[in-house]
């Protein structure tokens, strides 16, 4: 009697998904890290899990049935992950919140999406840019804000 595990394990196809599911986890874990400072709905874990998961879920598609199955798998996490942003946008009066949270994870998919897919560069590049729109942007929103709120505050005055 053989265990069907001994006869379709290869090292070398699970080293790469052992990269794919790591670089996931950290970059996932970085982008989820800067949320937590900022005291976000959807913090370290989550957005780790996220990231995690597209990557499972894309490497898995890719092991099972090649590069196609991979590309249908990533556009379902696209519209899943949509779905579970949906759960964090709330609307308060004529305020709406939690759109940079919703946005943010969909980017953790994505960013799960490249590793799953071996390439680790990409989502360290996409990791990168998800910190600085979601920490030097922060900035230029701010000064926007300031500006736009004294120019009609001159306005109203004249």
């Amino acid at each position: 009697m053989t265990i069907h595990f001994t006869q379709t394990f290869d090292p070398h196809a699970f080293l790469d998904t052992f990269f794919s599911y790591s670089s996931a986890f950290v970059f996932g874990a970085l982008i989820g890290a800067e949320r937590q400072f900022r005291q976000r709905t959807a913090g370290l874990r989550t957005n780790a899990l996220v990231a995690l998961g597209a990557a499972a879920f894309v490497d898995l598609a890719e092991r099972i049935d090649g590069d196609a199955s991979a590309v249908r798998v990533i556009a379902y996490v696209v519209s899943g992950v949509g779905f579970l942003g949906a759960g964090v946008i709330m609307k308060d009066g004529p305020n709406i919140r939690g759109l940079n949270t919703a946005a943010t994870l969909w980017c953790s998919a994505a960013i799960g999406a490249c590793a799953g897919s071996d390439m680790i560069a990409e989502g360290a590049l996409l990791t990168g840019f998800i910190l600085v729109a979601n920490t030097l942007l922060r900035v230029v929103v701010e000064w926007i804000n300031r500006h736009q709120s004294s120019r009609i505050d001159h306005v109203d005055t004249e």
